[in-house]
C-alpha cells in the first residue's frame, strides 16, 4: 500500500482518487476551495462535476497543502493546466528531494511554451516528474468504466513503479520514456477537439470528424516530431487514442465548446456555458506560437486560433481547410 496525495479535487481529481483507493492504497484528496473541501466532506460526491461517484470515508479530504506533502510516496497532480504553475509554486516549499509528482493535466503554457511537466520541474526542482496520459474521461474512470493509459518517466524504474500503483482491472496501464510526446499528444488533441466540436454544430458527419481526426494526428506528429518526441508516441494512446475519444465523446468539455462555437456561441460564451475550464482555448495560442517556432505547416490549429480569437467564424475556417492547396498525404513515401 502507497501513501498517495492527490492534488486538484476536480472532476480528474476525484476519480482518480477513487481509483488509487480501491487499489489499496491510502488516499489524501486536496483543494484549496474550502467550499469544495466542504462539499466532498460533507456529501462524498463531487455534485457538480462528477455526479454519482461517491467517495468512501477512509479518503481523507483536506485544504491543508502542507499535511498532503508531508510524506506522500507518490504525489499525483490534478489541478487543471492554467494553474500549474501556481499550484506548484505553492507546494515547492513542502517537497523533498526525490518526491514523485505525477502530473495529469494536459496543457501548454501560452506565454512560455512550456509543457507541464516542465514547469512542475522549473518550480519544484528537487522533485522527480512523470505524466500520466491518455483517452481518460472522468466520468468513465470515476464509474469503474475500462480505460488504458500511458505513464511516462525518465526512468523506466519509476514508470513500471507508478504502472503498478495506477494499475487495476479497470485501469490498464503501459509505460513510455517519451515524456515529451506524451504531453504534446495530450496538450495539442485539445486544440483539434474544438474544430471536430465546431463540426458537429455546423451540422457536418462522420467524414468531416473523420478527417479532423486524421488530420490533425498528422499536425501533431509534424510539431512533435520536430520537437524531438517519437513519432511511435502519436500512433499510441496518449496520440491518437486521446485524440478520438477527445473529439468524440459526450463528456469532451473541449468538443462542447467547440460545439457550441458552431453553433454561432463566442469563445467566452462557449466557456461560460460548459462551467469548466476548457483546456483547448488556454493551448491553442501556444500550439500555434509553437508551430511557428519550429516552423511546421499545421493548419487546423491555425484555423481554430482565428475563429477563437479572430472572430472568424466556424464554417468559413473549414471551407479555407477544405480549399487549400493540393497536398500529397505521404510526402515521405516514394512513388
Amino acid at each position: 500500500m502507497a501513501k498517495i496525495s492527490v492534488l486538484g479535487a476536480g472532476s480528474w481529481g476525484t476519480a482518480l482518487s477513487l481509483l488509487l483507493h480501491n487499489n489499496g492504497h491510502s488516499v489524501r484528496l486536496w483543494s484549496a476551495l474550502k467550499d469544495e473541501v466542504e462539499m466532498l466532506r460533507t456529501k462524498r460526491e463531487h455534485e457538480s462535476k462528477l455526479p454519482g461517484v461517491h467517495l468512501p470515508e477512509d479518503i481523507e479530504i483536506t485544504w491543508d497543502l502542507e499535511s498532503c506533502l508531508k510524506d506522500p510516496d507518490v504525489a499525483v497532480l490534478a489541478v487543471p493546466s492554467p494553474f500549474t504553475r501556481s499550484t506548484s509554486a505553492q507546494m515547492a516549499p513542502y517537497v523533498k528531494k526525490g518526491q514523485i509528482i505525477v502530473n495529469v493535466a494536459k496543457g501548454v503554457e501560452e506565454n512560455t511554451l512550456m509543457t507541464l511537466s516542465e514547469i512542475i520541474s522549473q518550480e519544484i526542482p528537487q522533485a522527480d516528474v512523470c505524466v500520466l496520459s491518455g483517452p481518460s474521461h472522468a466520468e468513465e474512470v470515476g464509474r469503474g468504466i475500462p480505460t488504458t493509459c500511458v505513464v511516462s518517466a525518465s526512468e523506466r524504474s519509476m514508470a513500471e513503479y507508478l504502472q503498478g500503483i495506477f494499475m487495476s482491472p479497470v485501469f490498464r496501464v503501459y509505460t513510455t520514456p517519451d515524456i515529451l510526446g506524451v504531453e504534446l499528444g495530450g496538450a495539442l488533441k485539445n486544440v483539434i477537439a474544438l474544430a471536430a466540436g465546431a463540426a458537429d454544430g455546423l451540422g457536418y458527419g462522420d467524414n468531416t470528424k473523420a478527417a479532423l481526426i486524421t488530420r490533425g494526428i498528422a499536425e501533431i506528429a509534424r510539431l512533435g516530431t520536430k520537437m524531438g518526441a517519437r513519432i511511435e508516441t502519436f500512433y499510441g494512446l496518449s496520440g491518437i487514442g486521446d485524440l478520438i475519444v477527445t473529439c468524440a465523446s459526450v463528456h469532451s468539455r473541449n468538443r462542447k465548446a467547440g460545439y457550441l462555437i458552431g453553433k454561432g456561441y463566442t469563445m467566452k460564451e462557449a466557456m461560460d456555458e460548459v462551467k469548466m475550464v476548457v483546456e483547448g482555448v488556454y493551448s491553442a495560442k501556444a500550439a500555434k506560437s509553437l508551430a511557428e517556432k519550429f516552423q511546421v505547416e499545421m493548419p487546423i490549429i491555425e484555423e481554430v486560433n482565428k475563429v477563437l480569437f479572430e472572430d472568424k467564424k466556424a464554417a468559413d475556417a473549414v471551407m479555407d481547410l477544405m480549399i487549400r492547396d493540393k497536398k500529397v498525404e505521404t510526402p515521405m513515401l516514394p512513388w
